[in-house]
């Protein structure tokens, strides 16, 4: 018979951890006497991230004692209460490997529904003084479950447990959780999973995202399911040389450069949108920069175009745009990145401010080359006709569709720029105007520029409907941290290490403009980066998630821990990783 052992709950706290706050609730401790149950959790308990913990979908954590059992002996401790593995539920019996999604259980007097496995998360190895935990857990087949509360009621220690119902494909929690993230996920699986509508929304996200990989035409490695889509495997390692066979001036700062390979094999043919890293020598006694920049040209295999705007306090931009020449030869890595057209037949939307031009102008071109029957918007910001760079160009590629309509916007027009002709309307590509001008909710939108215009776009398109997987944003520079849980602290920018260098390997941090050498004190390419400032992403921190998996540029990595499930070609999970050789990393 199972069993409630004990009603734990907790309030979120502030602990100290590696020298910084962590907001947590992960310590519960058990209460005496009846507790209500309620939708969102047990009286007196509370959650301190809800992004990732909490809400209707989990709103109950259920652990066993069994599993207390065996973590006690692989682990030599004694020193277990309830409520140590952050659970809500200690109960006898209900083991992962039996318990499957969408069986329904009734204690004392609530009914509850089993929703998902655990969340992996680095605050259950806090609290068990073990980092390696959250990796353990589902290694182990041992994660625990949620459940969401179908019917609220009081519940206490001893309450028997009764089942009333099973859940649809009979997948246990175990099961369910080695499908998201361990090797294998077979398609025949993934599509049971989906059939069962008491797993929550978000991993039916991720199920529904693995199948697509599964099924796509085209070869995508990783885990789609855990880290967002990071395009194709990059045809070629670190980089190559390139030479410069035309440079043209696009507007007053803009200049655009085409590159084609000198002789050999040719170059792989970039999806609309993708970027290329470029490494640059300015002085032969200083280290080389490294800077991205988005294909701006038509998707071919022969050539390649980048487009660099100047900037005043720009070394890289000056140097591309001042004294590289036709003849000159670049170090080009293959094209990178997920921000590209989509297949489809509904209707386009490619909105850009400044340079942010370049990536969709690569999607107009490649549009305009089929010929499409898609319905397009071209939607452009430029502060005045002197700094429109590609305006002509994509007029052109404009009237190569059957069905397309263009909006360009000046912030400061000139007295030469002529309004119905060079311009439609003074100010800045805002939201406002999408319901006047018509343009299609259920578009797909592709966004960039900079990150006020991202910023104030997405945030505008929401509002007005636009659904969140609608929406493809593209960031120059470096992109939003994510350190769930961490108390916010003042802004540093990235910068290097005090101290002397450390006697590894040269670690690059391209869109931070950060180099270092590596130094073995550091566990992981994470720790490295957080002591730069450079910003990162970071959930399990043990090759669980797959939150921190980033563009591995050049180089090799080695890890340690192994993670569970290796990242996509090209890429590298920096919470358990260290380099083995100088390396590029895209953050």
């Amino acid at each position: 018979m199972a069993r409630l052992l004990a009603v734990s709950v907790g309030l979120p706290r502030d602990v100290a951890w590696r020298g910084r706050t962590v907001r947590t609730a992960v310590w519960k401790s058990p209460v005496q006497g009846k507790r209500v149950v309620r939708r969102l959790n047990v009286d007196g308990d509370g959650q301190g991230d809800l992004a990732g913990h909490g809400g209707e979908q989990r709103a109950i954590f259920v652990y066993q004692i069994d599993s207390y059992r065996y973590w006690e002996g692989r682990l030599g401790r004694h020193d277990f209460v309830f409520g140590q593995f952050g659970e809500n539920f200690t109960v006898e019996g209900l083991s992962d490997d039996e318990v499957c999604i969408g069986d329904r259980y009734r204690i004392g007097d609530a009914l509850f529904e089993v929703t998902q496995p655990r969340v992996t998360c680095y605050r259950i190895g806090i609290r068990m003084a073990e980092p390696r935990m959250p990796a353990l857990l589902y290694s182990s087949g041992r994660p625990g479950f949620y459940f969401r509360v179908l019917h609220e009621g009081e519940v206490q220690a001893g309450d028997e447990v009764v089942k009333v119902a099973d859940g649809p494909e009979r997948m246990s929690v175990s099961e369910v959780s080695a499908l998201l993230y361990l090797p294998g996920h077979p398609d025949r699986k993934l599509e049971r999973v989906l059939r069962i509508p008491a797993l929550s929304p978000g991993w039916q996200g991720s199920f529904r995202a693995l199948l697509q990989q599964k099924q796509s035409s085209t070869v995508v490695t990783g885990n789609r399911g855990l880290a967002p889509a990071s395009g194709p495997p990059p045809a070629w390692p670190g980089f190559r040389a390139l030479h410069v066979s035309r440079v043209d001036r696009e507007s007053e700062s803009v200049t655009s450069l085409l590159l084609e390979p000198n002789g050999g094999r040719p170059l792989a043919t970039a999806l609309p949108g993708q970027f290329v890293v470029l490494r640059l020598r300015p002085t032969s006694d200083t280290p080389p920069l490294l800077r991205s920049f988005s294909l701006s040209g038509a998707p071919q295999a022969d050539r390649y175009r980048v487009s660099v705007k100047r900037e005043d306090d720009g070394l890289g931009s000056a140097y591309l745009c001042d004294r590289v020449r036709v003849g000159d030869a670049l170090e080009v890595s293959a094209p990178r990145g997920a921000f590209t057209l989509e297949h489809g037949s509904g209707p386009v939307v490619l909105l850009s401010a400044g340079i942010g031009v370049t990536p969709v102008l690569a999607m107009l071109h490649a549009l305009a080359a089929a010929r499409s029957p898609r319905h397009v918007w071209w939607m452009h910001g430029a502060r005045n006709g002197e700094e429109h760079p590609f305006a002509q160009e994509s007029r052109d590629l404009l009237r190569a569709l059957p069905d397309s309509r263009s909006w360009v916007v000046y912030s400061r027009p000139t007295s030469a720029d002529q309004l119905g002709v060079d311009y439609d309307a003074p100010g800045h590509v805002s939201a406002a105007s999408f319901e006047q001008l018509r343009v299609p909710r259920d578009a797909q939108y592709y966004l960039c520029g900079p990150q006020a215009f991202l910023r104030d776009l997405t945030a505008g398109l929401a509002a007005w409907g636009v659904s969140g997987d609608r929406l493809h944003t593209e960031i120059f520079g470096p992109g939003p941290s994510l350190t769930p849980g961490i108390a916010a602290v003042p802004y540093r920018p990235p910068h290097t290490l005090s101290g002397p260098p450390g006697p590894g390997p040269r670690v690059t941090f391209d869109r931070s403009g950060v180099e270092v050498s590596w130094d073995p004190a550091f566990q992981s390419l994470l720790e490295l980066a957080e002591s730069c400032d450079v910003p990162v992403r970071w959930s399990c921190r043990t090759g669980v998630c797959h939150t921190c998996e980033s563009g591995l540029v050049a180089g090799t990595a080695s890890y340690r821990p192994e993670p569970l499930d290796p990242p996509a070609d090209g890429n590298v999970l920096i919470c358990c990783s260290q380099p083995q050789s100088d390396v590029v990393i895209d953050l």
